[in-house]
Formats: C-alpha cells, structure tokens, sequence
C-alpha cells in the first residue's frame, strides 16, 4: 500500500517531473520541480492553496516521479507527457476548431504552395495561421496568379504538359521545362511575401523590372510592374503597427466566472497576419502568469512557427528555462518580454482587450440563446440544463439510446451518456424513448451528486409529437412510482420539466421545434444553428454506440466461450491462424506458439471443438 508521508522522505533534491494519480490509478496532475523534495512535499503541507489545488490533492492517492539532469530536460518531459495524458487539472490547451496555414513543401524539388489545417514536422515551411480563411485562400490564389508554380497537389511526370502551362501559369516542372534553380527563385520570393519583408522583395522586382527595360522586352517589364503593384496591395492590408520586430508572438488573457480566454496575436514583419483564441474552465482561480505559462509551453511544443519574441503581460516563473528550451528548438534566440512602456505595452494592451472582447461575446452569444429559448418556449426561467435523446436501431436489433447535455447555451460532449434499451423487444422507438428518460430522471433523483448531475430545466426529444409524447408519459411515470409525487431529496415536486421536439425535414435537416401542441416555433437563424448542432450530436453519439455494439456482436465467435479467452488473445489467434475453424483444427504444439496461450488454454480450445 501506497504511504504518502512514506514515500515524500524518499524523495530526493534533484530537478525531475512528479506525476499525482488517483485511487483508480489515473494521471490527475503533472508538473516539474528544480528539487523534487521540495516541490512534491508543498503539496501535502499546510499552507495557502487555491480551491483548485485543494481539490486536486484531495483526489491524490500516490504520486511517483522522474529524475533528469536539468530544469530544461524537466520542462520538456513535462510538456510531453501533458500532451500525452491531458491530466484533468493541468491547464489543457483546447479549442474547437483549427485555422489554416498556408505549407510550402521545401522537401520537394519542386515545392508547392497549399493551405492545410494540420501541422507536421515534415521539413515544410509554414505561415500563419490565418483566424480568417478567406485570407489564407486570398494568399494563395494571389501567389498562383503571380508565379508560376505548379499547381497540381502531387508530382509526377506526365505525357503532356497540363492546361496550366499552355495558359502561362505554370512552368511544367513535371515535363521538366523549368529547372530547380530557376524555380526555387519563385519560391524565394514567395517565402520573402508571406515573411512579410516586402521591402526587400520590393527591390529586387524592380531591379529585375529595370533591366527588362533595357532589353526592351516591355511585356516582361510590365508582369513585373503588376506583381509589385499587387504585392503593395496585400502588404497594405496587413500592416497593424509601428513595432520593429519582424517575428512575435503577442498573448493577452481575460476572465469571467465561468472560463478563461487566451487570445493570441501573430505580427510577422510589424504585420499581423492571423490571431487565435482560447477558452479554459474552471480556472478561475488559477493566477494569470500560471495559466500563460501552462499556455505557453503547450502551445509551442510542436509548433514550428515559433517566434523571436513572445510578449506577454504578466512575469511567469520559468521565464529562464522556457527561454532556453524554444532557442533549442527554433535554432536561435526567443526572448519572453513583459513590456512596462510605449508600444509594446499598448500592443499587449490591445491582446488583452481583445481577448476580453472575445470573452464577452462568447458570453454574450450563450445568454442571448438562453434568453431567446426562455422567451420561445414560454419558460418561468432560463433553461441553463438542456438535454436532448435520440433512439438508435436497426429493424429493433442493437437497441440503443444517446444522450447530450447543453450547459448555459454550449453543448457539452463530456456529459454526453448512452444506454442499452433494456426492456423493449422488437422496434418501438417511443417506448424506447419512455424507458431511457425513466432510468435517466431516476439517476438524478435517487443520487442528484451522481454522474448525471441534476435533472435538465428542459428535454428537446428528437422528433415530433410521438416523441414528445413518449417523454411527457415518462415523466409522469417516474413522479407515480414515487408514491409522494416525486416529493423528496431536494428537486422540485412533482417533476415539471417541459418537453419539446427538434423536427427534421424530408432530406433529415433540423427544420423546427415543436411544442406538445404540434405548433412550430419561430426562432432565429442562430438558435436554429445551435439546435441543428445539438441535434447532429445527439445523432451521432447514439448511431456511434449502436454500431460499436453491432461490430462487437459481428466479431463475436466461439472463442468468447472460452475461459481464459480475452479480446488480446483472440485477436492474437485470429491474426495467427485466420479464422476459427483454423484455429480448431490446429494442434496443441502450433496454438501454443500464439503469445498467451499456454499448453491448459490450447487443450480447452480443442475440447471446445
């Protein structure tokens, strides 16, 4: 047994990562220390913690950790091993949506110029990203309208040169028309264009528009004349500020009470060229320099885009290490500055505004859903807990429900639920419906500190008025088997939770919600995005679970039967013999080649035969 007061006098003071689990053996915490002995005891010790690190040693049942040679080494094993297990009271880095890049595969002899969403460590050169996609698209089709470069996404040689190069927009690299160096050119300055130095790129276009001048070959001259004169144009669009560096990364934060923004500005060139935003929960309590460095050291880890310099407002406690561990990786010096004055405070400043602007209007937009679905479905009170059910089946085999939950106007995928329809045979999807909000109300009822929380303000069914109805008989059900009406514990008495339907149209797009009088509710385009979204994922959890159960029943075979037989060892036979009437007619001496089966396992499979 695992003797924490034991096991602190063990450790030792030297630089290292701690790792805190639970009593189910789960990662809840990962963090780095100079000296192990003294980071790891801090916790256990009586002094001034916030509620979040209170609750997070409450759950600590054994910790066990990693000694290494430096403070470096510590942050990127740190790093490292957050990403891989996202320890639930580490500052995560998440987000809902990914921005585009524009790639220029270098690796090629011929690079290409694409947008992507992914970032790999591929030798590629990216740029960006670009928090507005038309931006990014505008780029590219600048650069493929201006140079020459192939615009096919692969490749390869071919018979004949493609339309592209009969229309001069490409110079055949796959015919071989064009040699490397000549190309690479283009690529230069298309490297010189997104790095925002226009001044230099600039310069060279007119040298080489002066001298094409001098040859008296005009039409040259004059495609110089209009890439220059474009260029200008794209550079205009994008200038922001006076500040001199031409690579840094801005970071401001704001706080609510319910989550955290981070938002980040991309200035490349005294350009900004694209910005992203953030949120964290429950880290209200969390001081501002721990959030950003949490921040800082997952986001770069394998980012390729670091910058020469990061700007934030708050000093941060591993300023030093960080520093040094981004200079390793980007080749060259990154510097973490807290500007105090002038410019480069005011440009923090402006990070910082703006993340609390993006913080409002998140808010902004999750109360005026509320509000708007207060007012259309005649509510007493804001419908802060919303859940939705979908029934899934085929010809009523592999029966299944899903469960969604949106929580103060954002759906909510970790309270997402599924069941097994337990006491329906054969096709009936509203008594389906009736048995799953029966087990799922009585959760709440009987255990309101349970894993179901507690019971919604409203359920949006999906479908139409038999839907609504097998609900509606639900409820009512639940509140008669409680022979007091439903009063106990501490929830409303009896159940009164309005009840609605999500309709769907001829082609299976969210039309409309219905009320238990079968009269379509007017609501704005936005709600309706919201409700199609809740809709879609309601669906997907339930068809996601009823085909894991129809696989797992499909993969099913006699080897289930056996004893001793897990998922492992059938897949090990399986992938051996090929099936299971190989497998029956093999001897004891070849099953017992199969890694896990021993001579007793190898016999019972036989006298299975």
């Amino acid at each position: 047994m695992f003797n924490i007061e034991e096991e602190l006098k063990k450790l030792p003071n030297k630089p290292g990562v701690y790792v805190m689990r639970d009593k189910d053996d789960n990662i809840i915490y990962v963090g780095k220390a100079i000296s192990l002995k003294n980071r790891v005891r801090q916790y256990f010790r009586k002094n001034d913690k916030t509620a979040r690190i209170e609750k997070m040693v409450s759950l600590i049942d054994h910790f066990e950790y990693i000694v290494v040679d430096n403070e470096a080494e510590a942050l990127i094993l740190e790093c490292n091993l957050i990403k891989k297990n996202r320890p639930k009271f580490n500052v995560l880095l998440k987000d809902d949506k990914t921005y585009p890049y524009i790639k220029i595969d270098l690796n090629n002899d011929y690079p290409g110029v694409f947008i992507t969403r992914r970032i790999v460590n591929d030798g590629s050169k990216y740029f960006g990203p670009y928090a507005n996609p038309g931006a990014a698209k505008e780029m590219v089709n600048f650069i493929k309208e201006k140079y020459k470069i192939r615009q096919c996404r692969t490749l390869k040689e071919r018979p004949r040169a493609c339309l592209n190069y009969h229309i001069n927009k490409c110079l055949a690299p796959c015919m071989g028309y064009v040699t490397k160096e000549e190309y690479r050119k283009q690529i230069d300055e298309i490297i010189d264009l997104l790095e925002g130095k226009t001044d230099k790129l600039k310069k060279e276009l007119e040298k080489q528009m002066e001298a094409a001048s001098k040859k008296l070959d005009f039409e040259k001259a004059a495609d110089i004349r209009d890439k220059i004169q474009a260029i200008e144009r794209i550079s205009a669009k994008q200038k922001v500020s006076n500040i001199s560096e031409n690579n840094i990364d801005v970071i401001g934060i704001a706080k609510s009470e319910l989550e955290v923004c981070v938002e980040i500005f991309f200035v490349r060139g005294s350009k900004m060229i694209g910005r992203e935003h953030y949120f964290y929960a429950d880290l209200k309590d969390m001081e501002d320099s721990e959030i950003l460095e949490g921040f800082i050291k997952q986001y770069y880890l394998d980012n390729p885009n670091i910058p020469n310099k990061i700007m934030i407002k708050e000093e941060i406690e591993d300023k030093e290490t960080i520093e040094q561990w981004l200079s390793t990786m980007l080749g060259k010096k990154v510097e973490i500055k807290t500007p105090k004055k002038g410019e480069k405070l005011r440009f923090v400043e402006m990070a910082e505004m703006n993340s609390k602007v993006t913080l409002e209007n998140k808010e902004k937009d999750k109360s005026e859903i509320l509000m708007e679905l207060k007012q259309v479905l005649k509510l007493d009170k804001l419908p802060r807990k919303i859940e939705t059910y979908d029934i899934s089946n085929i010809a009523g085999e592999y029966m299944v429900a899903g469960m969604c939950v949106m929580q103060d106007g954002v759906i909510k995928k970790n309270l997402s639920r599924r069941f097994k329809i337990k006491t329906v045979f054969g096709q009936d999807d509203p008594r389906c419906m009736e048995e799953v909000i029966i087990r799922r109300l009585k959760q709440s009822i009987e255990n309101p500190k349970g894993g179901f929380g507690t019971l919604p303000d409203v359920i949006l069914a999906d479908g139409g008025i038999t839907q609504i109805r097998a609900v509606q008989n639900a409820i009512q059900k639940v509140n008669n088997d409680f022979g007091d009406g439903g009063k106990n514990h501490d929830e409303e008495k009896p159940l009164k939770i309005p009840v609605f339907g999500m309709v769907k149209n001829e082609k299976h797009q969210t039309r409309a919600l219905m009320n238990d009088k079968r009269e379509e509710l007017d609501i704005s385009q936005n709600l309706m995005n919201v409700i199609t979204r809740f809709q879609d994922t309601v669906h997907d959890t339930a068809i996601t679970y009823h085909r894991k159960l129809r696989d797992k029943q499909i993969t099913k075979s006699e080897l289930d039967e056996i004893k001793g037989i897990g998922e492992a060892k059938k897949k090990a036979l399986l992938k051996k013999f090929g099936s299971v009437k190989k497998i029956k007619e093999a001897t004891i001496e070849e099953l017992i080649q199969v890694k896990g089966i021993n001579e007793e396992l190898a016999k019972k499979i036989l006298e299975n035969n």
